[in-house]
């Protein structure tokens, strides 16, 4: 009922009254679809360098148990300093279910033309962000470690294996 109340009884992608962008992400009208995408791929590989630096327990690390609240703090100051071009998915999940429902819920799909065809890039920009931070961390970082002392584990494969048990 607040959403008609406040968009006069229609349910509006772009304009002075549209609220669709409460659950998805879509661009500041001065954005480009090229520098939102440079936007995405930096917001996501700046987080996932610094995840990775968080947890690498060959790293200065985080205290044990503190690491939830620096994944926290650097989520607010990644948002803060980045959200304003275009809400700072940096998570495809972060964008593609809320699109999907608001297509279904009566926003229509318009959801996926606004902003110049916006859907794709808080899809494919922060993939490619992740995987541009994860190379980053590993190549200029974790290959540089010291070798590991007496007693460690060097197993890069149980690391690296996505179904560890």
């Amino acid at each position: 009922d607040a959403f008609m109340e406040y968009s006069n009884g229609s349910l509006e992608v772009t304009g002075p009254n549209a609220t669709a962008h409460i659950f998805a992400t879509y661009p500041a009208p001065y954005l480009s679809l090229i520098n939102g995408f440079a936007d995405q791929v930096m917001s996501t590989a700046v987080l996932l360098l610094a995840i990775f630096a968080i947890f690498d327990t060959r790293n200065n690390s985080v205290p044990k148990g503190l690491e939830p609240i620096a994944v926290g703090l650097l989520i607010i100051v990644l948002t803060c300093s980045l959200g304003m071009n275009s809400g700072c998915a940096m998570n495809p999940a972060r964008d593609l279910g809320p699109r999907l429902f608001t297509a279904i819920a009566g926003w229509g799909m318009e959801v996926f033309t606004a902003g110049n065809n916006w859907w794709w890039v808080p899809i494919v920009a922060p993939m490619l962000g992740g995987v541009l931070g994860a190379m980053i961390y590993i190549v200029f970082i974790e290959i540089h470690h010291s070798d590991t002392q007496p007693g460690e584990e060097n197993d890069m494969h149980e690391k690296y294996e996505l179904t560890n048990m």
